[in-house]
Formats: structure tokens, C-alpha cells, sequence
């Protein structure tokens, strides 16, 4: 046997053994190795940010993971879950994108319930003396003059939806809608009043709560519109039981200050 020969027959016993000793090791590995963390993925309508962040800030988050919360409008939301989004959790800002899911087999319907409740108000910058004063036929068109009334998308927001509900009942709908400000989302909507870029909007309590470049100029009747309700729910396609542990805080008393302290009601009937 040539030198060359004998080295390349050490050298192939050596990977033999090598891989062998591998083979032999990897059922010990495998068990070993710890389970791969799983994240809580919750999708969640825009004006509960501030809340929500808060109740996850003082939860403790699942073992090796996180909670990740995707917010945007509610209708944005529940088109992303219908085409295939992976979540675990949908909380909408109204029956309506709730009922969406559930008519498509898209949610776990034994745990949906809903879970606030909220109000619609009419925004100005923190520095405007408008002064407003809702009821029928009020002089909304007026007010406003040349600017523009920011709001959800009244087509599929939510809040939108609402605030077109309201204006219609009052009477005042028709002398507005050209001077409405369509945005993506109630927070968007928001932002437009707090940058001066719109002189009025409507959005949530809760909004107003959390921006201080806003106040609340008034409060629409809630007899104007539909009741502003937050169903929530596991999707259909989790099956995390740290997914269902968060739900069952969420709707327990130890969430509660969260959400009323950004002006939510808890738990409405």
C-alpha cells in the first residue's frame, strides 16, 4: 500500500467514526435542546395602543418569547387575517370586522367576547377656542370653514363609521361629507387635529386621552350612533395556550385600570 493509499484509508475511518459519534449523539441533542419559544402575535385596532401597551408592560410575557401587537385600522386587520396573516388574538374596534372573521370560520367563536367599550368625541387642537355644543342640525359645516374634518375612513373604519352614523342621525352629514379627511385609521385621524393640519376630528375618548396636542370639544350623543364596542377573540389557526392565558387576563379585573385609565369602559354589556 502506497503512503498516499494509507492516508486517505485513516483519513475515510476517521469521518466514518466522526459520523458515526454524530449519528449516535443526536437523539441525546435533540432532547436536550429546549423548546423554540413562540411569540404572542395579537392584531389590535389603532386606538388601543396606549392601553394594550400598558396591560403588556405589567404582563409577564410567555417563557423565552414576547408579545408583538400589530395595530391598525379594524378592517385592515381582518383582511390580513382572511388572506392568511398568522395572529393569535384579533381585537376590533366594532362587531362588524368581528362578525367578518366569524362568518369565515376565522376565529375560535367560544372565546370571543366583548371585552370595552367607548365613546365618540369631537377633537380641536389643544390651543383652539372652537366651542361646540352637539345636537341636531348643529352648525358643523360652519365651524369648520375651509378646513377639513378628520376622521376614519367612513367606508370600513370603524370610528369612521361611527362618526358618519352620528352625523347622519343629527342631520348634518350632507353639509360635511365633502369637507371630510379620510385617514387609514382613527390615530391617523388624530394625528391630523394634533398637527393643526385638520381644526376638527372625530375619534374615540380614548384618543383624546392620549395625546396632548388635542382636546375634546364635545361628546356626541351616544343615542347618535351605535354603541362603540371591542370584541375580542383567538383566531381560528392558534392553538397557543399562552395565546389563550393573555385573553383570559385581558378580560379579568387585574386589566381593568389600563383600559379605563385611557378612558375604555371594561367589560361593557
Amino acid at each position: 500500500m502506497t503512503p498516499a493509499a494509507g492516508r486517505r484509508r485513516i483519513l475515510a475511518g476517521f469521518l466514518r467514526a466522526t459520523v458515526l459519534a454524530a449519528l449516535g449523539l443526536a437523539p441525546q441533542l435533540l432532547l436536550a435542546a429546549p423548546a423554540q419559544a413562540k411569540d404572542i402575535l395579537i392584531f389590535a385596532a389603532a386606538s388601543l395602543r396606549n392601553a394594550l401597551d400598558d396591560a403588556i408592560a405589567h404582563y409577564p410575557p410567555p417563557a423565552g418569547g414576547k408579545i408583538i401587537v400589530s395595530y391598525a385600522a379594524s378592517s385592515t386587520l381582518a383582511k390580513q387575517v382572511e388572506n392568511g396573516a398568522p395572529a393569535d388574538i384579533f381585537i376590533s374596534a366594532d362587531l362588524d370586522w368581528m362578525d367578518y372573521l366569524q362568518k369565515r370560520n376565522l376565529i375560535r367563536t367560544e372565546s370571543r367576547l366583548n371585552l370595552l367599550g367607548n365613546r365618540l368625541v369631537l377633537v380641536a387642537p389643544k390651543d383652539s377656542t372652537v366651542t361646540v355644543e352637539i345636537a341636531p342640525g348643529f352648525p358643523l359645516a360652519r365651524i369648520l370653514g375651509d378646513g377639513r374634518l378628520a376622521m376614519g375612513d367612513p367606508a370600513a373604519v370603524p370610528a369612521g363609521k361611527y362618526g358618519k352614523a352620528a352625523l347622519e342621525k343629527l342631520g348634518v352629514w350632507s353639509s360635511v361629507s365633502a369637507k371630510v379627511a379620510p385617514a387609514e385609521d382613527v390615530r391617523a385621524a388624530l394625528l391630523l387635529v394634533s398637527r393643526k393640519e385638520a381644526p376638527l376630528g372625530i375619534v374615540y375618548a380614548s384618543d383624546a386621552v392620549s395625546d396632548p396636542g388635542v382636546k375634546s370639544v364635545a361628546t356626541f350623543p351616544a343615542d347618535s350612533h351605535p354603541p362603540v364596542t371591542y370584541p375580542a377573540a383567538l383566531l381560528a389557526g392558534s392553538s397557543d395556550p399562552a395565546a389563550a392565558a393573555f385573553l383570559n387576563f385581558l378580560e379579568s379585573e387585574a386589566a381593568r385600570p389600563f383600559f379605563e385609565k385611557q378612558g375604555f369602559s371594561f367589560r361593557p354589556e
